[in-house]
């Protein structure tokens, strides 16, 4: 088992786990989005950008 810390990881694998476990808890992605730019303060479309990046 790779047990690779998150904060090492990139975000571009780290968001689809995160949309996918608040969709499955009820929650939209909008509502995922807010959040992340509450926590980090990118705008939606930073965070959209790093989520696709490599």
């Amino acid at each position: 088992m790779n047990n690779e810390k998150v904060y090492s990881m990139n975000f571009s694998k780290i968001y689809p786990l995160l949309v996918s476990k608040a969709q499955k808890k009820g929650r939209t992605l909008e509502e995922v989005t807010q959040v992340i730019t509450w926590l980090t303060g990118y705008t939606a479309e930073e965070i959209e950008k790093a989520a696709v990046q490599p």
